[in-house]
């Protein structure tokens, strides 16, 4: 026999465990959740985030357009003649460079809901575990589009005309946002084995930033050292840069897109298992 507070005595009423079964058990219980569901809505729950703090997409507009000016008026004269004509050779390697840099957000945002306690709520629920993850990374693929979007209109206007078309631009985004995809989970292992926020921004910088910088986007390799170019050459960016540069000047680069789609197989297949293991013990 159980008890409950009547409202008008503040004593304890007697309740059958009859009618405390039936309130419990009145309604079937809801299925569980497929992993894809799982995974939409927490993407859709990174998304809503952006909608409530709208200064998160600081990163994905004003850096862009400030990254695309730089370069384009400090170098393009000194390297290709005139800005007009180096933003053809630089826009899709800044393209690139941009979107990498911002997917280090994925790790901080891990951090900063776990000191908050809420992944302790996540994992209690009865979902697909990689879903959490799985949702960051999704939510992000949205600024990573945003920001493409943003540096493709500020390259028209300074006079960069992609000979691919739609369909070229269209497919080097598409190509972008898919390694973008992969290498964050980089950041979500940093994210769940750092302690802060500016401990997972800080290793975050110390990888991209020589990776970034050391690749084609800014430069042909052939200028550079010969010990130099063997790194430049087989760096991730650099296959990344070639194929998106070649697909939105209206080739097929098959070999620096068969590059690019293996490291992103090869990032989610080391980090992937990493991240989840850490998650799992977290």
């Amino acid at each position: 026999m159980s008890t409950a507070t009547t409202p008008e005595t503040g004593e304890l009423a007697p309740v059958s465990a009859e009618s405390l079964t039936a309130l419990l058990v009145a309604k079937e219980r809801p299925p569980r959740p497929s992993a894809l569901s799982a995974s939409l809505t927490f993407g859709w729950r990174a998304m809503l985030k952006i909608k409530h703090v709208p200064e998160q997409l600081f990163d994905v507009t004003a850096f862009p357009i400030m990254m695309v000016l730089m370069y384009t008026y400090l170098f393009g004269g000194a390297l290709a003649g005139s800005p007009k004509e180096y933003i053809q050779f630089l826009l899709p390697g800044i393209l690139v460079m941009s979107v990498v840099m911002i997917t280090m957000y994925t790790g901080v945002s891990v951090n900063t809901d776990i000191e908050k306690g809420v992944f302790d709520r996540f994992r209690s629920l009865p979902i697909w575990r990689p879903s959490t993850m799985v949702g960051y990374l999704l939510g992000d693929a949205l600024r990573y589009a945003i920001a493409s979007v943003v540096m493709l209109t500020v390259g028209l206007v300074l006079g960069y005309r992609p000979d691919g078309g739609v369909g070229g631009v269209v497919a080097g985004i598409t190509l972008l946002i898919v390694f973008s995809f992969a290498f964050s989970w980089i950041w979500t292992m940093f994210g769940l084995m750092l302690r802060t926020e500016k401990s997972v921004m800080g290793v975050s910088m110390m990888v991209i930033f020589p990776l970034t910088f050391l690749s084609n986007v800014f430069v042909d390799p052939k200028t550079m050292p010969g010990w130099l170019q063997a790194f430049v050459n087989n760096s991730p960016v650099t296959h990344l840069a070639s194929a998106v540069r070649g697909l939105m000047a209206g080739d097929w680069p098959a070999a620096e897109v068969a590059w690019t789609l293996g490291w992103a197989a090869l990032l989610v297949l080391v980090f992937g298992p990493i991240t989840m293991r850490l998650y799992n013990r977290k």
